[in-house]
């Protein structure tokens, strides 16, 4: 009964999103085609984060590195293109989504695995500051290199290329970005209800009981530290595409504290919960900022009232309201 309630939710949502530029046309507010892609892009990153955090355990404080990563993979890429200089003198540029997000997820992937590979051999606040860390180095590494824009960020020309789709019409991007998401959430829930998901859901609860089953619980978890990197460097890449632009700020530790706060908000450990986290932000944010210039304190108002009234997020309080346990 409850695999049924999921998948009428899921059916639910995808029609949501589907339905959402007819519904903004007929509203006669075309940027909220431009907000839902967003949630899309930001909740496909908060799903990743809610994967290690969520169900392994493993908090975070530099997720936004790897989204900052797939941003960058984009805008270089698409930068290498526009002056024909090969990147190390060897790797072309590109503009076709064929090679930029398999390469966005690679390269966030492969950092992911530097960062955990070290993160991993910590725990508690010290895994915690050392991912923050890595994520800051990466922000200022960044910020450094005038030949991508700097603190200014890369422009990108036009959106990557697809075989058979016209990404310069922003319909079809939209709708691009849709799949993609349908694709990801999938795949997250494939994993997620794997002996793989079993296992890292079980180092959460006891790591030391995984251990003594003979568990090498430092290479599960290095493993979904990577997946989860890829997945938000996947996102990130997705952005770029959208917005057309590259920045550090994307990798800024407020970014990762955004995502956490979609997470918390949405519900840790649920699998709907990132989707709903990250509506709930952005949307509030969106029209918060355009009724009052003193917005931020009355989402944080709004965030506390959440976090403190509804035990497991937004997505435990509709359980609740179903009557059913979180």
């Amino acid at each position: 009964m409850k695999d049924v309630s999921r998948l009428v939710t899921a059916l639910c949502i995808i029609a949501l999103f589907a339905a959402m530029p007819t519904l903004a046309a007929l509203a006669g507010q075309s940027s909220l085609v431009t907000l839902s892609a967003r949630v899309m892009i930001y909740a496909m990153a908060a799903a990743s984060l809610n994967f290690i955090l969520g169900y392994g355990g493993m908090i975070s404080f530099g997720h936004a590195a790897f989204f900052g990563i797939g941003t960058y993979t984009v805008g270089i890429l698409a930068h290498h293109l526009a002056s024909g200089e090969a990147l190390f003198g060897i790797i072309p540029g590109s503009g076709s989504m064929l090679v930029t997000l398999p390469s966005a997820i690679l390269v966030s992937g492969l950092a992911a695995a530097a960062i955990g590979a070290l993160s991993l051999r910590t725990g508690g606040v010290q895994f915690i500051m050392i991912t923050l860390a890595f994520a800051q180095m990466l922000f200022f590494f960044f910020v450094s290199l005038s030949t991508y824009g700097g603190e200014d960020g890369i422009i990108i020309d036009q959106t990557n290329s697809v075989p058979g789709l016209d990404m310069r019409k922003k319909a079809v991007a939209y709708y691009f970005i849709l799949g993609v998401a349908v694709v990801y959430f999938l795949a997250l829930w494939r994993l997620i209800h794997s002996s793989f998901g079993e296992i890292i859901s079980g180092i959460r609860q006891n790591e030391r009981r995984m251990t003594a089953l003979g568990i090498a619980t430092y290479r599960y978890k290095l493993a979904a530290f990577i997946l989860a990197g890829m997945g938000a460097g996947l996102a990130g890449a997705l952005l770029a595409n959208y917005l057309r632009f590259a920045s550090p700020d994307a990798m800024y530790w407020t970014k990762s504290g955004e995502l956490m706060i979609m997470v918390i908000l949405g519900g840790v450990g649920s699998f709907f919960g990132p989707i709903l986290g990250a509506a709930a932000l952005l949307v509030l944010e969106y029209y918060l900022a355009s009724w009052t210039e003193h917005w931020s304190l009355l989402l944080g108002i709004v965030l506390l009232l959440v976090v403190l009234g509804t035990r497991g997020g937004l997505s435990g309080l509709i359980l609740r309201l179903r009557g059913e346990r979180s």
